[in-house]
């Protein structure tokens, strides 16, 4: 032994905890009958600060169960050790913050084990909650702090950008319905539900009347190795599928697609209104009645809404949309029906030979490959449902060598540009009605947010006079038919987003400038009107 040093241990301090989680390496739940005294506490203290210990994790259990914690800690760090807290985050309030600070206690890790449903589901009803807010204000009180996690099956493989648009995760005994163009990636993404589910051992049944089990074979293998509890099944007999799901009761299903379901009850043909409607009430039933959580894929009209009767969207709890250029890699899933959260959440996606791969930071994704001083080119901020999205706006306008200007939008409403351009030629003076105007929004994505009215100005300006503007500048804000540029909602989130990317300066309404100036470390700049922002921009 001679030499040895003990760079640093962990010491359960006590094994008395707020939960009893099945998964827990100590079995905490309750103090044991022999757990060390106080004075017995501190002798160790000494001991270990002798042994040359530098550093020290106290454990549970939960630490902060045992009344003498902070006096053990503080002895700790008076002999010269590092204290690091290992706690649930339950316990956490002003009182035991305060304690953590005059024991000189150096760093805290909260256990989080996975989202909300997952982290409540091992342990109790809230205490996600709870672990959040211990986080919040171990950061506001500038205590370094981190997050430690257990791995488990239900909370690997997790699709969170689904979850975003779902409002948390899959609600037992939900309808969903998912829309899209053929070959977006509807059945793709579905059969990636059913691999991460099944992986975390959940009974999932895939029903197809689309393709052959070696077809979907052929795409599962892509995804990776599914588990014994995936079940497929290729068949459109409601009656048999109705069978089938009553006797294997699963916890997920998958329908592939609704338009070729039928019941045999019904004359009409496969994907017939008739036919649609009834078997979308069967799959109902069946979602309510057993809580079973039911996926159905629809296929999409050429005016892009979903074949089929409309009640068949009313029908449903939850409607999602996926939408993009099936020969680009990015694929957008929007939500504009859900009963269990917000509306008109987007979930980002990128096709990969793997599958779909999430895009945690879509502002980032959406602005790559921008120009370098180029013309007409301008980053605004939209809001998609709760998140705000940087998106690039282009425009280029030269003179036409036709008798009608040509004018054309891609990912933006038509008429709304016609109108912004009125209203450029109105109250700026810009000729524009002898020029075409192309104006595109990059990435495939459709905005119809007022927000963007001011990039759209801006970026039609910025071609129109051939002058390049601040590639680091964010601009939004609504343009009324005088001219003015109004408020919208969420500014301050806005320009945090703006800020978090690296953006220097932010345009906003006028109206807006406090609210966003509050907190900001980038220029902002409070416009009045279109004029006012010609004024100063150009």
């Amino acid at each position: 032994m001679s030499g040895f040093r003990l760079e640093g241990c962990v010491w359960e301090l006590t094994l008395a905890c707020c939960f009893g989680c099945r998964y827990c390496g100590s079995a905490g739940g309750r103090a044991r009958a022999d757990e060390l005294s106080t004075a017995e506490c501190m002798d160790a203290a000494e001991q270990l600060a002798d042994l040359g210990c530098r550093r020290v994790s106290l454990i549970g259990g939960e630490v902060f169960l045992r009344r003498d914690w902070a006096q053990i800690a503080g002895r700790l760090a008076g002999l010269g050790v590092r204290v690091d807290v290992i706690t649930n985050g339950y316990l956490m309030s002003p009182e035991v913050l305060e304690q953590l600070k005059q024991a000189g206690v150096s760093s805290v890790a909260v256990s989080i084990d996975g989202p909300e449903d997952v982290h409540d589901a091992g342990r109790q009803a809230g205490s996600f909650k709870r672990a959040m807010e211990a986080v919040r204000a171990l950061t506001a009180a500038r205590m370094p702090v981190s997050v430690i996690s257990t791995l488990r099956r239900d909370c690997m493989g997790r699709l969170e950008e689904l979850d975003r648009v779902l409002g948390g995760g899959i609600v037992q005994g939900s309808l969903t319905l998912v829309g899209g163009d053929p070959g977006i990636g509807k059945s793709t993404l579905l059969l990636q539900v059913c691999h991460n589910l099944s992986t975390a051992g959940h009974k999932v049944l895939y029903i197809s009347g689309e393709e052959s089990k070696v077809q979907i074979k052929m795409r599962a293998d892509r995804l990776g190795a599914f588990s014994e509890h995936m079940l497929l099944l290729c068949e459109t007999n409601l009656d048999i599928i109705s069978e089938v799901i009553r006797k294997s009761k699963p916890e997920v299903v998958i329908i592939d697609s609704i338009q070729t379901m039928y019941n045999e009850n019904v004359s009409a043909a496969p994907g017939s209104v008739s036919q649609v409607r009834e078997s979308t009430g069967i799959l109902l039933q069946l979602a309510k009645g057993l809580g079973i959580s039911i996926f159905i894929v629809g296929h999409v009209t050429k005016e892009g809404t979903v074949a089929g009767p409309r009640v068949l969207e009313h029908m449903v709890d939850t409607v999602l949309y996926f939408e993009g250029d099936r020969h680009a890699s990015y694929r957008i899933l929007r939500g504009v029906k859900n009963r269990f959260g917000s509306t008109n959440e987007i979930g980002v996606f990128e096709m990969r030979e793997t599958g779909l791969a999430e895009v945690k930071n879509p502002s980032e994704y959406m602005l790559n490959g921008r120009p370098e001083n180029a013309s007409g080119s301008v980053v605004a901020c939209t809001m998609e449902g709760t998140r705000p999205l940087l998106i690039e706006l282009q425009a280029l306008v030269c003179h036409s060598n036709f008798g009608i200007p040509r004018r054309q939008t891609t990912g933006t409403d038509f008429n709304r540009v016609n109108l912004l351009m009125a209203v450029l030629e109105k109250r700026s003076g810009v000729q524009l009605s002898s020029c075409d105007a192309y104006v595109n929004i990059t990435g495939g994505i459709k905005i119809q947010e007022p927000a963007i009215d001011l990039g759209i100005v801006l970026a039609i300006l910025s071609s129109f006079r051939n002058k390049a503007l601040n590639p680091k500048m964010v601009a939004f804000g609504e343009v009324g038919l005088s001219g003015e540029v109004r408020a919208v909602s969420m500014a301050k989130q806005r320009v945090a987003e703006a800020e978090k990317l690296g953006f220097e300066e932010c345009v906003v309404p006028y109206v807006s400038l406090e609210e966003c100036k509050k907190g900001s470390k980038i220029r902002v700049i409070g416009v009045s009107s279109v004029q006012d922002a010609m004024d100063r921009l150009f």
